[in-house]
């Protein structure tokens, strides 16, 4: 099955997360779940124009998060949609020079009014491709999306803000105490994203990410189970060298197919690629092999246009494909890095996210993925995990004036010790 460009750009980036949510006002601290009155559109009425608009923004984020964090040791692995979604929850409620930063940044070219329908029928789509996959009886695809969002007992969220995110993102607002217990709220969250992804994704939020500041968490989790289409043949798979990109070489278990298959292959100027569909033909994964030596040049130059046109070139070919087995962890604390991809408001004291309570008291405090992938001779499981925390600023105070217009004493000291240095008195500042 040959899949077409739109599909693969929802696809060939592997395994998808995704976000959904929505939260309500707080009036009562007895309730578990605080539910907008909105019900979630079903059925968007969203052009496909706007819909590929979505995907290519999207991709354009997945790839410069690539090379935002290529120069870091060891393997990758993250979900970028989950991670955009995640975001646009945020963005959903921010205004003036945050909002600007993180459109940018986050590649959201559509305007407000047409990116959170957009969402939310791309979710539409992976939902139903979710329920096709129970068709296999011997061999499921799996495709399971949970969200929630944590929000603070009595606190108050403008209700337009919350309205948007119930009928674009449909969830609801789970209840916490974050004030008086940040450490049972962060275990209560972290316990939810491991059910939902069937123990794959262990402690998202590390201990500390959330204190008594916190406001709001936006969670998300995904798992992915799925076979081959064309399995590899365990007793084939043997020990051989992997040579690594620093010109040094290790040992790994080398799966072989067990028959010749026909795959869809492209070899172009330094690479070759491959794609390997999943059962059903819904799902594939696309790896792209740069020639040996070339591997750090070439992933320099990777962006969504060029691994869009690597894959446009793949075609039906006879293939002996022998892939490495693997299975491995990503963890990542992402406030730094998209500060430093252009959206630094948004994680400081200042930040405008008044479209979420009416205030400028917010700001997010992090953001935390993580993501699990084992490839083995029969298939992929895979699974990922997003939470945005949002935080409470500095209480703002009204300031005590103070005009030093007479005599003072001042005192330097050692503030470790406490040692006195130095003592003063000002009588004239100008004798």
């Amino acid at each position: 099955m040959r899949l077409n460009t739109k599909q693969r750009s929802l696809m060939a980036l592997g395994l998808v997360a995704l976000l959904l949510a929505s939260c309500s006002p707080l009036s009562t601290r007895a309730a578990d779940v605080a539910q907008s009155k909105l019900e979630r559109v079903a059925s968007p009425d969203v052009s496909a124009a706007d819909l590929e608009e979505l995907v290519e923004g999207n991709n354009a984020f997945a790839w410069d998060l690539y090379q935002a964090w290529r120069e870091e040791n060891g393997n990758l692995f993250y979900s970028p949609y989950s991670i955009s979604v995640a975001l646009a929850m945020t963005y959903a409620g921010a205004r003036g020079e945050t909002e600007q930063q993180m459109r940018e940044t986050l590649s959201f070219l559509l305007p407000n009014e047409s990116l959170h329908p957009a969402f939310n029928s791309l979710d539409q789509q992976l939902s139903n491709l979710a329920e096709s996959g129970r068709d296999h009886e011997e061999e499921p695809f799996e495709l399971k999306i949970a969200n929630s969002i944590w929000g603070q007992s009595g606190y108050e969220w403008l209700p337009e803000f919350l309205d948007l995110l119930a009928e674009n993102y449909g969830a609801g607002l789970r209840l916490a105490d974050f004030i008086d217990d940040p450490e049972a709220a962060r275990q209560a969250i972290n316990r939810w994203v491991s059910d939902q992804t069937k123990d794959r994704i262990e402690d998202l939020i590390a201990e500390g990410l959330i204190d008594p500041s916190t406001r709001l968490v936006l969670a998300n989790a995904i798992y992915f189970k799925a076979a081959w289409q064309h399995p590899f043949e365990e007793s084939r798979t043997e020990d051989v060298p992997f040579y690594l990109a620093d010109g040094g070489e290790t040992t790994v278990p080398m799966m072989s197919m067990a028959t010749t298959g026909h795959l869809l292959y492209a070899a172009g100027d330094g690479y070759q690629a491959v794609q390997l569909p999943y059962e059903g033909g819904r799902v594939a994964m696309s790896i792209i092999v740069p020639d040996a030596g070339g591997f750090r040049q070439f992933e320099a130059g990777l962006t969504a246009n060029r691994v869009e046109a690597i894959l446009d070139g793949l075609e039906s070919q006879s293939v002996a494909l022998r892939l490495p087995k693997f299975e491995y962890e990503s963890s990542y604390q992402m406030s730094r890095t998209l500060a430093e991809m252009g959206m630094p408001a948004a994680f400081r004291a200042g930040a405008d996210l008044s479209g979420m309570d009416g205030t400028r008291d917010l700001f997010i405090s992090e953001v935390a993925h993580k993501a699990f992938v084992a490839v083995d001779e029969a298939g992929t499981e895979a699974a990922a995990a997003t939470a945005v925390m949002v935080a409470l600023s500095a209480m703002p105070t009204t300031p005590v004036e103070l005009t030093i217009d007479r005599p003072f004493v001042f005192v330097i000291r050692d503030i470790a010790t406490g040692s006195t240095l130095f003592v003063g008195r000002v009588l004239d500042p100008t004798s």
